[in-house]
């Protein structure tokens, strides 16, 4: 990756988790649902008239956005206003990586490896440090609910995975259209137009301010850079940067808000991290046994009758080798099995 990939890679992660900051500020001028919903609608408009039309089937368009955008972020920042800490929320939902692949394996028939149940299992060991920690000191209610977001997430990556989209950028502005008309009507349900009304009327320049932040910075800017970074370097290179999220989160929560991170916090974030770590990057078994099969294909697509290795002008990667344009054929050497890095 190039200096300025990862710059941009820590950049995204940096912004995701400065965004619980962001968030918990901005809920000190708006109540949560409508909070949520004046973010996607901040998020989809104007951008919607400038990426083109959608690239995917409306079904998964629909299905990501109520999942993701009225369920994983309602139930966020309602838990976020019911008093679950900025930094703890960008730690304790990183536990979707989990449901992912629990969900991915019902759902997809991705079984995960010994290593990713291993890194499963540390994972839920830090959410249960984390819950006794929270338990203890704050309203274990909202810690629930942010898990739920978290489990929502999950079920919006399976989702995702399944649409396939082409364009991130594109596939989640659109995303965002469709979670602003359920949240505007929860929140006149729940938190009641009065309260609603009065936000509006009393919005300022700090309240403005973490409406964009959370809509053209983290979601536009962030997943757009995100699916940029996607489309030139493997997943396995872009995912670990994610994992930095909840250091930038818990960090920026203690200089902003000052809060306190607390010893069995620190415990938690260690398990929790690891585990996802382990969970995210370690391959499953249907991944490995594909991998297998198509590495002792090409083993035997690469032997001659008589069972030596045949030259081979390709790497490890299957793309072209430099020497392809670099040395005349009858001066190649002869390639070794040793794969590239």
């Amino acid at each position: 990756m190039r200096p300025s990939h990862l710059l941009l890679a820590v950049l995204v992660a940096a912004v995701w988790g400065v965004n619980f900051t962001v968030v918990e500020i901005g809920l000190g001028h708006f109540p949560p649902l409508l909070f949520s919903a004046l973010r996607f609608l901040a998020a989809a408009l104007p951008a919607v008239f400038l990426v083109g039309r959608p690239k995917v089937a409306w079904k998964w368009i629909a299905g990501v956005g109520l999942v993701l955008g009225v369920a994983k972020f309602g139930l966020v920042f309602v838990g976020m206003d019911a008093g679950m800490p900025a930094g703890l929320s960008s730690l304790v939902l990183q536990i979707q990586a989990v449901f992912t692949a629990v969900i991915a394996a019902a759902v997809l028939g991705e079984r995960p490896s010994r290593v990713q149940a291993l890194g499963m299992l540390v994972a839920v060991a830090g959410i249960g440090v984390a819950a006794v920690d929270e338990g203890a000191s704050g309203p274990l209610g909202a810690f629930v609910m942010v898990v739920g977001a978290a489990a929502a997430w999950g079920v919006s990556n399976v989702l995702t995975r399944k649409a396939a989209p082409p364009d991130a950028l594109n596939f989640m502005v659109w995303v965002s259209t469709v979670p602003v008309l359920p949240l505007l009507a929860l929140s006149l349900l729940t938190e009641g137009p009065a309260d609603d009304l009065a936000a509006l009327r009393g919005l300022d320049w700090q309240g403005a301010g973490t409406i964009l932040f959370v809509a053209w910075v983290s979601t536009v800017f962030g997943f757009g850079a995100w699916g940029w970074l996607l489309r030139r370097h493997p997943a396995s290179t872009v995912a670990p940067f994610s994992l930095l999220v909840p250091v930038f989160g818990m960090s920026s929560a203690a200089l902003f808000l000052g809060e306190s991170v607390t010893v069995p916090r620190w415990c938690a974030a260690a398990l929790l991290v690891g585990g996802v770590a382990l969970t995210t990057l370690a391959p499953s078994r249907r991944a490995a046994g594909e991998a297998g099969m198509a590495g002792m294909a090409a083993t035997a697509a690469n032997r001659t009758p008589d069972g030596s290795d045949a030259p081979d002008a390709r790497g490890a990667s299957g793309a072209p080798d430099a020497s392809d344009t670099q040395t005349p054929p009858a001066r190649r050497p002869e390639p070794t099995l040793t794969p590239r890095r």
